[in-house]
C-alpha cells in the first residue's frame, strides 16, 4: 500500500515538476538571454528517474 502511496506521490510531483516547466518558460528564455540557465531540466531529470524506479 505504501509502495502506491509513494509512486503516486512520485507520478504527481513528475507531473508538477512538467506544468511549472511550461508556466516558466518565459522566465528561463528571459534568464537565457541574460546569460542564465533555470535547472528546471535538472529537477525534472531526478524525479523521473524516481518514479521510473518505482515501476514494477
Amino acid at each position: 500500500m505504501k509502495s502506491r502511496v509513494y509512486r503516486a506521490t512520485l507520478f504527481a510531483l513528475y507531473q508538477l515538476c512538467i506544468v511549472i516547466g511550461i508556466v516558466a518558460m518565459p522566465l528561463a528564455i528571459a534568464a537565457r538571454q541574460a546569460g542564465l540557465t533555470l535547472p528546471i531540466h535538472r529537477v525534472l531529470a531526478n524525479v523521473e528517474e524516481a518514479y521510473e524506479a518505482t515501476q514494477p
